[in-house]
């Protein structure tokens, strides 16, 4: 009996055990896996605050656009509509516009180039081909290569040219135009140089009529014949030139020889080759006056008071096109970005916002009415 007996207690242990060590090893599953659960979501919430706190981070994306044969050098950052950017010159590059407008990353996707020939967009074989009719399909092309759709378009100084030209061509493909110390006619572009030519002491004026008369190209050593002598450069751009680029913050790091690292075959096709204070090159075609009035975007007109392109340029841009604004920018010369960065870029940046901000108003206008202020 007792042996029996022990069988049956046996019997029924076993099961007993077998059923509390299962339960055992579920509950000890479940635990497990709600403390996985807890853990992942606390660890969730903790990057989520993380991302939180994180700056945002403008990568930059660059390339070079096949337009019609002819390679242009691209780099864009930031996000928002898209805004494209054109530099002055002719011949620089985009490089001399950054960092000072790399702010309006935050509420715009910059799109820089490099138009035709400067910078890292390569050189062409015949220097003709350099004229601002072609720079404009190549922002063109730019802009239906990215994908850009309607743009916000700004243009400084010889890039403001090609973006007025570009506005009379493809008006329909623009949200706003910024035009920035620029000019619309070559005429009016002339006399303003002659009268700084005409306010330069007698001396200097001297030193510089005696050199532009000897021809400006073909000196030096075979590596200086193609370029301004140096002599020129510190004349014209330096001594003549500065106080119309600079006022309140003059770069420190400015070399007038410096400036002449630039594209000169775009140089001297298209500002010509006699010197500063003339533009006889196939610049001379430009003569916007009377086609100014069929832009109708809202346009942003900006100018230093101090600045090479003179502020009456600027204000017979505002008088001429019917939806503009003009901000003349205090104690500036023709490095607006430079002398005032947060003056120049509050009105870019509030101008070019497309979003509407509630008040059941066109948000361009309201844009614009902001860029005033």
């Amino acid at each position: 009996m007792n042996h029996s007996s022990g069988i049956k207690l046996r019997l029924r242990i076993r099961p007993r055990s077998v059923s509390a060590s299962l339960r055992e090893r579920i509950l000890y599953r479940n635990i497990a896996a709600l403390t996985v659960c807890a853990v992942t979501f606390f660890v969730s919430l903790i990057g989520l605050v993380h991302a939180a706190d994180e700056a945002p981070v403008f990568k930059i994306e660059e390339g070079f656009v096949d337009a019609h044969g002819v390679l242009i050098y691209y780099k864009s950052f930031g996000a928002g509509p898209p805004l494209l950017i054109l530099h002055g010159g002719p011949g620089a590059s985009h490089d001399y516009l950054l960092p000072y407008l790399a702010p309006l990353a935050r509420s715009n996707r910059l799109v820089f180039i490099d138009e035709r020939g400067g910078g890292k967009s390569p050189k062409l074989e015949n220097p003709a081909d350099y004229t601002v009719e072609n720079m404009v399909e190549d922002a063109e092309a730019v802009r239906q290569s990215l994908q850009l759709g309607k743009i916000n378009l700004l243009g400084h100084s010889c890039g403001g040219v090609l973006a007025q030209a570009y506005a009379l061509k493809y008006q329909t493909n623009l949200d706003h135009l910024v035009l920035c110390s620029t000019f619309h006619s070559t005429r009016a572009m002339n006399e303003v140089l002659r009268a700084i030519k005409a306010r330069m002491s007698p001396a200097l004026r001297k030193r510089i009529d005696k050199l532009e008369a000897a021809g400006l190209f073909g000196h030096g050593k075979d590596f200086e014949k193609n370029r301004y002598p140096a002599d020129y450069m510190i004349a014209a751009w330096g001594e003549g030139y500065f106080p119309y680029i600079f006022q309140t913050r003059p770069d420190a790091n400015y070399d007038p020889v410096g400036s002449g690292v630039m594209a000169w075959d775009v140089y001297r096709e298209m500002w010509g080759s006699h010197g500063e204070f003339v533009i006889d090159g196939n610049l001379a075609s430009v003569e916007y006056t009377d086609r100014l009035p069929s832009i109708k975007v809202p346009t942003l007109i900006t100018v230093g008071d101090h600045d090479e392109c003179d502020p009456s340029l600027a204000k017979e841009m505002h008088a001429l096109i019917p939806d503009s604004k003009l901000v003349v920018i205090p104690q500036s010369g023709h490095a607006t970005f430079v002398d005032q960065p947060r003056i120049i870029s509050k009105p870019c940046r509030a101008f070019s916002r497309t979003e509407n901000e509630g008040q059941g108003k066109d948000p361009r206008r309201g844009a614009l009415r902001r860029g005033a202020n």
